[in-house]
């Protein structure tokens, strides 16, 4: 069996390569010559654990290769998959134009039957786009094809990518006929051999459970984060009451752990993108609209503690950040909330210091040099006023409290991920600023 996978981002990159570990023939497309020939050299645009070795593998057993041309790619192949981007646009609506341009080349170049599937995250109805667009596509060359459009939404967890995909929780797969769920299911036989589940549903749906569901992951955090909030107003300590209400299977632990906020890829542009759905067809998101307001405001709660701490004054004070990605085991900072909290730090006149074990190259990519880059998390503390916990990297999770206490200039911590125990660095001699906690 052979696939395409047009687009070489997060993605299209990791579901080329887990298709070709399970022993299908891929090819990956891009327009970026650049791209593809760093590629084809093992070097990869993006940071995740376990890929660079599963593309250096793949692409030397002769199953997953490179290329920029579509037209030459395109041609035998029974599936293609649509992986481009769809950034969200100034009023939250996700943006379409490289899925519908790479539908119309790919109704310019198709030279028989396959089956289109669209894996970037897409709003409802964008299938029924696709298929007018190669429709449109062949007439302008005057030739016929059967082909159909199927659905297949990717729930990949960045830093986790290679397990989610090669060991789902389940494959939906939205398709409107007999053929193409044919297609789908073998080419997803390898993966359902451990019994992994496979759910097939019309298109519209399967748009729609790739929306919901980070939707409703979003509404997990955003309701543990009010209740931190509320927590720290009544004096409940939210640690104690994320484990009370964990334990009811119907709630789970998953999810439910307060912090500075969501960020990344997906949760942000993805509820942006089911409201604007939902307000295009005449019906309010009220939920998930509070879910959007709250983790913004969310964001900005470290800034306030520390504003509070230093009486409204950090004119000439030095923070020590640890973390930059929204989350750990990536380097994605994509709506990270470590963007916001230096923005506020600097716009009052304080300065950071910022160390995370893979982001920093695109830190400053993303700000430049307004922040001083350290090599390692203890460079960091140096001279600092207070440490900063913003990603919840393993990394940091048991260090050297004496060291961090000599090396700051005040024993003061503010714990965005409720990493440390907020007793136990009292009893240190620091000062423990946490989300939701006493």
């Amino acid at each position: 069996m052979k696939i395409v996978v047009i687009g070489t981002g997060y993605v299209g990159l990791v579901t080329g390569t887990c298709f070709a570990e399970v022993g299908i023939d891929v090819i990956c497309v891009d327009i970026d010559a650049n791209k593809i020939e760093n590629l084809k050299k093992g070097i990869l645009p993006i940071y995740e654990p376990g890929l660079e070795a599963l593309v250096t593998k793949n692409v030397a057993k002769g199953r997953l290769h490179f290329s920029t041309s579509l037209q030459e790619s395109i041609a035998g192949a029974h599936v293609a998959f649509i992986a481009v981007g769809t950034p969200p646009g100034e009023d939250g609506r996700a943006d379409l134009k490289y899925v519908i341009a790479v539908a119309t080349e790919i109704g310019q170049y198709m030279n028989g039957y396959g089956v289109i599937v669209t894996k970037s995250t897409v709003p409802v109805g964008t299938a029924t786009k696709v298929n007018e667009a190669i429709k449109l596509a062949l007439l302008k060359r005057g030739v016929s094809f059967e082909y159909d459009v199927a659905s297949n939404p990717e729930f990949l967890k960045e830093g986790a990518a290679i397990d989610d995909f090669l060991k789902p929780d389940r494959i939906v797969v939205g398709v409107s006929s007999t053929r193409a769920e044919e297609v789908m299911r073998k080419l997803y036989k390898p993966f359902l051999l451990n019994g992994h589940p496979i759910i097939f549903m019309d298109v519209p749906s399967a748009e729609m459970t790739k929306y919901a569901a980070n939707s409703m992951l979003a509404t997990k955090i955003s309701f543990i984060n009010d209740i931190a909030n509320l927590c720290e107003i009544v004096g409940a300590d939210v640690n104690m009451v994320r484990k009370g209400i964990g334990s009811d299977a119907r709630i789970g632990h998953k999810f439910i752990y307060p912090g500075i906020g969501y960020g990344g890829s997906c949760f942000p542009k993805d509820v942006k993108a089911l409201i604007k759905t939902a307000a295009q067809n005449g019906y309010k998101m009220q939920l998930l609209e509070a879910v959007e307001a709250v983790n913004e405001q969310q964001k900005a709660v470290l800034f306030t503690k520390i504003m509070n701490r230093f009486q409204g004054d950090i004119l000439g004070k030095t923070f020590a950040m640890w973390g930059l990605s929204f989350k750990p085991n990536t380097d994605d900072m994509r709506e990270a909330p470590s963007l916001v909290l230096i923005e506020k730090i600097i716009q009052a006149g304080g300065q950071v210091q910022v160390f995370d074990p893979v982001a920093m190259n695109e830190a400053r990519h993303i700000i430049g040099d307004i922040v001083k880059y350290s090599d390692t998390e203890y460079e960091a503390l140096e001279g600092a006023d207070a440490l900063l916990i913003v990603t919840e990297w393993a990394d940091f999770r048991s260090p050297d409290f004496n060291r961090i206490k000599e090396l700051l200039l005040h024993p003061i911590v503010f714990d965005g991920r409720n990493i440390f125990d907020g007793r136990e660095l009292n009893e240190l001699g620091f000062e423990y600023y946490g989300i939701g906690t006493k």
